[in-house]
């Protein structure tokens, strides 16, 4: 990446210099103060947003064509209209208002960051790459504390022992082949596996005097030691694709009703130019009207969503619906996880209660946390009434899930003193240190939790940490509260607090 820095850093000034001075400016040599201003301003402009998203978030998936039109850009305007045109050529269904390569894509990403980390963050790891590329592999052979094995005939048979290795099989890959193998060695025992293509590099004992040598090889086997450079050479490679002129046009009709709907949204960020919002909506089950239908009872919702710029430049539409199956249940809650880059937006919903026509409309401002690397951050603080692990095929997807937990908001922040509080945050860059949890309550102050814990123990990389944990409620009476964390990294003197309110209701 640092290459790659330097070489637009070149272009851009070997531009700066070609360019010829206007008929009535004299050139003049610049100061060492205006070179210095000028290398600032340069530098400052490559490790922009866009820089960001071109280096982290499609690194592996722009062309080689489309990073030199990227590069080639004058301003922020065409820039934007870039990544935009970016994701709608991709989009497998562009007649519909999901995108699905691209929610897809930071699914990935998610996924890779959870699975692969080992002191960097999992997409930059070759698992993370290969996944990301990829997708999931069809099968997956693992390894993880190596041990003794059995050696192929081809490498001299017999047992030995191996490091921490991964063979993924990939029935077909477009550009590859079909039954493509990439394997992955951990010869540091530290969790960051490699890419390789020497079958005898996981075996630990492949340099000891008296390991099994492999037999000699024939012309024919001479020729088939070039498939695995090949596949080498081609690996993790953006797909070449098909482009179209892709145009949007969304129009809404928002009208003002009686259907409260409650809204709340939760930034987790996936990388520093890219930040999941995760849109929360819940309804209550009285506010609904129920159609009777062969002995059942439903109630649906039509929802609508639009995120816009500030200068109303559309970003994401949704539309789905909600459906109650029964009256019983005491609220419909739905979830949209929309990626974002930092900045402020604005967001607004329409929703329909299709029985009872009632409609309800929700207008906000949408502040995009940036996550900064290699400084101390955390997502938001998420009260939930669930969390449970979810199966490995559903990390990373589906309503509520963040990584390889289903995490489902209480949207109202009330809760009866007979449940638990589910605590959910996300810490990014983080050496252990300690973590204060306080709850107090509001109006008085008085403290009713303070506790401190050894953060060394919570799962996760120093890259990324995740607390989960729930709290009983039984001993709290009635009334607002707010849960303050300070989550402390000693060694760097950094600080953050997260924190939430919530309300304990009579039961």
């Amino acid at each position: 990446m640092r290459d790659k820095l330097l070489v637009v850093f070149c272009c851009a000034c070997s531009y700066a210099i070609a360019q010829p001075p206007q008929a009535d400016t004299i050139a003049k040599p610049l100061s060492q103060k205006e070179k210095k201003k000028r290398d600032r301003k340069l530098s400052k402009e490559l490790e922009s947003p866009y820089k960001v998203w071109e280096n982290v978030d499609v690194a592996y998936i722009i062309t080689d064509e489309e990073r030199r039109a990227f590069n080639g850009l004058s301003n922020d305007a065409e820039r934007e209209s870039f990544i935009e045109q970016f994701w709608l050529r991709r989009d497998p269904t562009p007649d519909t208002e999901e995108n699905e390569f691209k929610e897809e894509h930071y699914r990935r990403i998610a996924y890779a960051n959870e699975r692969f980390a080992s002191g960097i963050p999992g997409w930059k790891t070759d698992r993370g790459r290969t996944y990301i590329v990829y997708g999931p592999p069809d099968e997956i052979e693992s390894h993880p504390s190596g041990g003794t094995y059995q050696l192929p005939q081809d490498q001299g048979g017999g047992q030995s022992q191996a490091f921490p290795f991964e063979t993924w099989r990939y029935r077909y890959i477009q550009g590859i082949g079909t039954n493509v193998v990439f394997e992955f060695v951990d010869q540091t025992m530290s969790g960051e596996y490699h890419i390789t293509i020497d079958p005898n590099e996981k075996n630990a004992l492949a340099h000891t005097p008296m390991s099994p040598q492999p037999p000699a090889t024939g012309a024919s086997s001479m020729r088939d030691e070039f498939a695995p450079l090949e596949l080498l050479s081609k690996w993790g490679h953006a797909h070449a694709i098909k482009y179209t002129d892709l145009e949007a046009i969304v129009t809404t009709d928002v009208r003002y009703n009686t259907l409260p709907m409650r809204v709340r949204t939760d930034f987790i960020p996936v990388t520093p130019a890219s930040i999941y919002a995760n849109i929360t909506m819940q309804f209550e089950t009285k506010d609904l009207q129920f159609l009777e239908k062969d002995g059942m009872a439903k109630a649906t919702i039509n929802l609508y969503g639009r995120i816009t710029t500030m200068s109303r430049r559309i970003v994401q539409v949704f539309e789905d619906v909600v459906s109650v199956d029964s009256p019983s249940q005491l609220s419909a809650v739905y979830q949209k996880t929309v990626p974002l880059a930092p900045g402020r937006y604005r967001v607004n919903i329409a929703a329909k209660d299709v029985t009872g026509g009632n409609t309800a409309t929700y207008e906000a401002a949408l502040d995009v946390p940036q996550c900064e690397e290699d400084k101390l951050a955390a997502s938001s603080l998420i009260l939930a009434d669930l969390m449970e692990p979810v199966p490995a095929r559903r990390i990373g997807a589906g309503q509520f899930v963040i990584g390889d937990t289903k995490v489902r908001p209480r949207v109202s922040a009330n809760f009866r003193n007979d449940e638990k509080l589910g605590i959910y945050v996300q810490l990014y860059h983080f050496v252990p240190g300690s973590i204060e949890y306080q709850i107090t309550q509001n109006g008085t102050g008085t403290g009713v939790l303070n506790y401190t814990e050894d953060a060394s123990a919570l799962q996760g990389f120093a890259s990324q940490m995740t607390v989960k944990k729930w709290l009983p409620l039984k001993d709290l009476t009635p009334g607002p509260y707010t849960l303050r964390m300070k989550v402390i990294d000693r060694d760097r003197g950094q600080e953050v607090n997260p924190s939430a309110t919530f309300t304990i209701i009579q039961q």
